[in-house]
Formats: structure tokens, C-alpha cells, sequence
């Protein structure tokens, strides 16, 4: 008999109690896991697979109108027709360059900064750690327009000519990447243990040629599932290619735009998502195999053992993270803030934010930006809810520990199914909510009327990071304690109040504050929902920006920038819910 388990507790024995337990408490707790599963997995259904589905059902159907599964003949001659074109293959190309160069970057400066955040002690860590999470939570569409700012017709860097060019969009790419691969490997790294680094170091090896020879095979798991992330980040980006590339230089997201929206050109797009599902899959394959295997190659210890101050041999480390923070991070942003307070003829003024208030009439505003600002934040505030509540469940179902092989491997089909919408064309989300919420499910109702498609659209994309913040901590519950309780008599729903609810703590501030900032600043599938006199705030910058009208591009910095703020308060706020920088830390890291 196990250590504990003849325990007597107040002279009943435990394993006594729970066989006479009723047998209806065990069917209602089986029930209620059912229920915590089945739910999320409806929402998903409904408002994920249904649409997504539809619309690549619908190119690859002859006379079968839009929006229709089952309706119209097979038809796959779209296949070779798309693929058969020179413009195909360039876009495919593109979107992998971007995407590779984009990965080199992040690996390159992501490295250093999680050296120095997660391994050095020093005052302001945990700000410096805070501030690292805003870049990535930034909207696509500040850090488009910020690119164009900086590198555009009077940019601090126009005369570098990268103004919708290949650089600026692998640059923008890895302004949010550097984060996620710092947070992913910092998270792992912070927890390493560096006895074998020294220990390598006394036998007289030096303090390069143990890292390369001892760390860095130990990170390359780690290392490798970020980079496969970064790479599934960068080569499903929209906002960024769209503002910064143009149509010289499409990516797969950006070209499913064009022929849904320019062309209804719905067979070449369903060619496309499949091209794109296919990059989406394999690297998330590759993401999970590698961080898998990662798990299993070393043992972690708690994090905050391995600090220690900073040596002169940190000293390439800072420089890199201070010219990364500076440069990459600060340089767009800053040229963002001071051009928006900038007029035609260079002089300092607030009109572009004057602009928002009362805007003129030759300025594509249905509203003032007040209005949109208003929208968004109630959006993302029912957004943020929703994915919320259905990401608790979420992590509930997918932190249990099955005995029996095929409900384990139920459990990882079903943690893929979740992850999808991470991957998955925001666009293709959009339009496939556009052309099949008329009557779902038979019900009466025009969803597509409302804004009710609006924060489901934006749940759908925070749902994944609300799972992967709250994920780690609950399987980072002892089971010990599990086991504590229900030897006091507690049943498996008072295990999971009394246990595994109140462990998730701040942890579920850090993840609200993702859905929030993530939700307020969705662009791809907002902007085919969206309805006249009722934009969001992405949705009014993007529209600002590519007007002509006398001093709609000041206007659009000027929204930008309060988008920015707003998205950058959430996040800043969000990270002081953190329990501590563990928690933090590997909610990204499970991406």
C-alpha cells in the first residue's frame, strides 16, 4: 500500500470512504467534464469549423451558390488552375521568406534578452520582464503603421529606401517575435539547471564553449518549438504585410484578402487555405513534438534558483538587448508618437488628435473616433469574457492526467483543435462568419445584422492564448495535493473548487489582460464584420491610412497611437496580476 494511504481520518479510512462514495457523485462529476468539454467544443463548431469549412467547401463546389456545405457538385479543378500560376508560387515564396528571415531575426536578438531577463538578477527585472510582453500584444495594425512612419515619405529613415519593402516587413514581423522567443526560452531557460555549464567551465573549457557545448543542446528543444512558433506567427501575419507590403510583396494571409474581398474569387482563396493550412499544421507538429521532447530531455528546477548578477561576460548580452529595446522596439514607436503630433508643414500640433473629435467631412470616418474607441472597448470587453469562460474550461479539461492511451490521445486531438484559430486566416474566419451567420442553425436570426459577430470573431482568436496562459499552472498543480483533498472526503468538483481553481490566481488576471489587449486590437476578421457607422478602432486606422484626403494620414498616426496606449495599458496592467514571473513566463511558453 502506498506511503499515506492507511492513514485513518477521524477513524475512517479513506480508501474505505471512497468506495462507499455514491455512485451518482462519480456519474455527475463524469457528467460535468463532459459538460466543461462539450461546451467550448460546440463554440468552436459553430462559430470556427462551420465557417471556416464552409467557405473552403464553397470554392471547391460547382453551382452550389455561397455558404453551403453539401450543395453544388464536387469540383477540383481550382486545384491545378491555382496552382498551375507563376503568382501562386510567388505568394507561397514570399510568405516562407518572410516568415524564415523573420525567425533568423527573433532567434538572433530573442536570445540575448532572455539571457538577461530570466537569468540575471538586477533592479527592474520584472518591469523590464513587462514591458518585453507589449510588443507582441500590440495591435498589427499600430506596428504596420508605425513601420510606414519610420521608413515611409518623411521618415526618419526614407533615405534607406525600405519604405514597402522586404526588410521593413521582416523587421515589423520581429518586433513582435523577439518577445514571443524571449518568453518562450526564457520561461524554459530561467528553470535550467547550470551545474554542468560550470562544471564544464572547471574542467577549462570557457564560458562560449560551454554554452555551445552544454546549454545550447540543452535550450535547442525549447529553442526550436519557439522558433517553429515565430515562423507559424510570421507567415500568417495580415496587418503587417497588408500596410508595409502592398500586393508586390503578398503573403498567403494578405492574397486570401485580395481574392475574397477584390475579386470574389472564392475557389483560388479555398486553394490557398489549404496551401496555408498545411504550413499552419506542420508547424504546429513541429512546435509540439519539439517542446515535448523538450520536456522530457532535462530536469527543470524552480525558477529563481539559477539567478545570479551580472559578470563582464553579460556585458554582449545587454548591449544586444539594449539595442534591440532601443532600435527595433522603441525607434518605430517614438517616430509613431511624434509624426501623429506633427502637421503638413512640420510644425508641432495636436490637430490630427483634434481630427478624431470633430473629424472633417472628406475624412472616411462614419463617427467620431471617440465612437469607434467606445465600440472596441465594450468589443473586447464581452470578447475577453467569452474566451475567458470557455478558456477556463478549456484548461480544466486539458490539465487532467488520463490513465487509459486513448482518451490521452483524445486530449492532445483536442488541444490541436483549440490551437487552430491561432493559425487559421483571420480572413478566412471572417468571410466564412459573413456568408454563413445569416440563419444558423435554421434559427431566425441575421447575426450578420449586429455586432454580435464583432467580440465572437475576437474570442475565437484570444481563446488560444487564454488556454496557454492558464495551461501550465494547472498542470503544475501537485497532485499530491489532489490527493490530499479527496482523502478528507472532498469529491472530484470539491477537489477542482478547493484546489485547482484558487492555484490559478493571478494567472487568470495575466490571461484576461492577453484576451483583452488581443481582441481590442483583431483586424483580419473584424473588418469584414464590421458595419457602417460601427467601426472599431483598427478598422478606422487601417481606413484612415489608405485615404487620400488631406490630413487623413496624420489622423490615422494620431489613432494609432491612442490604439497603441490603450492595447499597451491593458497588457502593463495585466502583468502585475502575475502570482510571479513563473507564471508569466510559461503562459507563453506553451505556445
Amino acid at each position: 500500500m502506498p506511503r499515506g494511504r492507511g492513514r485513518a481520518t477521524h477513524g475512517r479510512n479513506p480508501e474505505q470512504g471512497a468506495r462507499t462514495r455514491p455512485l451518482g457523485a462519480s456519474a455527475w462529476a463524469v457528467a460535468a467534464w463532459v459538460a466543461a468539454a462539450a461546451l467550448p467544443l460546440a463554440f468552436l463548431g459553430l462559430f470556427f469549423l462551420w465557417p471556416v469549412l464552409s467557405l473552403v467547401a464553397t470554392g471547391f463546389l460547382a453551382d452550389g451558390g455561397i455558404g453551403g456545405i453539401g450543395a453544388g457538385r464536387l469540383d477540383l479543378s481550382g486545384i491545378p488552375e491555382v496552382f498551375g500560376s507563376p503568382r501562386t508560387w510567388k505568394v507561397i515564396g514570399q510568405t516562407l521568406a518572410q516568415a524564415g528571415l523573420a525567425t533568423v531575426i527573433s532567434v538572433a536578438l530573442g536570445l540575448p534578452a532572455a539571457h538577461v531577463l530570466y537569468r540575471l538578477q538586477f533592479r527592474g527585472r520584472g518591469i523590464l520582464r513587462g514591458l518585453l510582453t507589449v510588443p507582441f500584444v500590440l495591435p498589427t495594425v499600430v506596428v504596420g503603421v508605425a513601420f510606414s512612419a519610420l521608413t515611409g515619405e518623411g521618415g526618419p529613415l526614407a533615405f534607406l529606401g525600405l519604405d514597402r519593402s522586404l526588410a521593413a516587413i521582416v523587421l515589423a514581423l520581429a518586433f513582435f517575435n523577439v518577445t514571443v522567443l524571449a518568453r518562450t526560452v526564457g520561461g524554459f531557460w530561467a528553470r535550467l539547471d547550470d551545474r554542468a555549464e560550470q562544471a564544464a567551465m572547471v574542467l577549462g573549457a570557457g564560458r562560449i564553449r560551454a554554452w555551445l557545448t552544454v546549454t545550447l543542446p540543452a535550450l535547442a528543444p525549447a529553442l526550436a518549438s519557439a522558433a517553429a512558433l515565430v515562423f507559424l506567427f510570421s507567415s500568417t501575419s495580415f496587418g503587417i504585410v497588408l500596410i508595409l507590403g502592398g500586393r508586390e510583396f503578398s503573403n498567403v494571409e494578405t492574397e486570401i484578402y485580395r481574392l475574397t474581398v477584390q475579386y470574389l474569387d472564392l475557389r483560388g482563396a479555398a486553394v490557398l487555405s489549404l496551401a496555408q493550412f498545411a504550413i499552419v499544421g506542420a508547424a504546429l507538429w513541429v512546435s509540439a513534438r519539439l517542446r515535448a521532447a523538450g520536456e522530457r530531455a532535462v530536469e527543470l528546477l524552480p525558477e529563481g534558483q539559477q539567478l545570479r548578477r551580472p559578470g563582464r561576460g553579460d556585458v554582449p548580452a545587454i548591449v544586444a538587448l539594449a539595442v534591440t529595446a532601443l532600435l527595433l522596439h522603441g525607434l518605430p514607436i517614438l517616430t509613431l508618437v511624434a509624426r501623429s503630433l506633427r502637421g503638413p508643414g512640420g510644425e508641432w500640433t495636436l490637430a490630427n488628435y483634434a481630427a478624431l473629435v470633430s473629424p472633417p467631412a472628406d475624412l472616411p470616418l462614419d463617427a467620431p473616433v471617440t465612437s469607434a474607441i467606445w465600440l472596441s472597448l465594450r468589443m473586447a470587453l464581452v470578447a475577453a469574457l467569452l474566451a475567458m469562460a470557455l478558456g477556463v474550461l478549456l484548461a480544466l479539461v486539458l490539465s487532467r492526467r488520463p490513465e487509459r492511451p486513448g482518451l490521452r490521445r483524445a486530449l492532445s486531438l483536442f488541444d490541436g483543435l483549440v490551437m487552430l484559430p491561432l493559425g487559421v486566416s483571420a480572413v478566412t474566419l471572417g468571410f466564412g462568419l459573413l456568408i454563413t451567420m445569416h440563419r444558423p442553425l435554421g434559427i431566425g436570426l441575421d447575426l450578420r445584422t449586429s455586432v454580435a459577430l464583432i467580440p465572437i470573431a475576437q474570442a475565437l482568436v484570444a481563446l488560444p492564448l487564454v488556454v496557454r496562459t492558464l495551461l501550465p499552472v494547472l498542470r503544475g498543480i501537485d497532485q499530491q495535493l489532489r490527493f490530499a483533498a479527496a482523502t478528507l472526503g472532498a469529491g472530484p468538483l470539491a477537489v477542482l473548487r478547493t484546489v485547482d481553481l484558487p492555484l490559478l490566481g493571478r494567472s487568470a488576471g495575466l490571461a484576461l489582460g492577453f484576451a483583452f489587449a488581443a481582441s481590442l486590437g483583431e483586424f483580419g476578421a473584424t473588418s469584414f464584420l464590421v458595419r457602417p457607422g460601427e467601426q472599431t478602432l483598427p478598422v478606422a486606422v487601417a481606413r484612415l491610412i489608405g485615404h487620400q484626403a488631406p490630413g487623413s494620414y496624420g489622423a490615422g498616426l494620431a489613432a494609432a497611437v491612442l490604439l497603441g496606449a490603450l492595447a499597451a495599458g491593458v497588457m502593463l496592467l495585466a502583468e502585475r496580476f502575475r502570482a510571479d514571473g513563473r507564471l508569466g513566463a510559461q503562459g507563453r511558453a506553451e505556445f
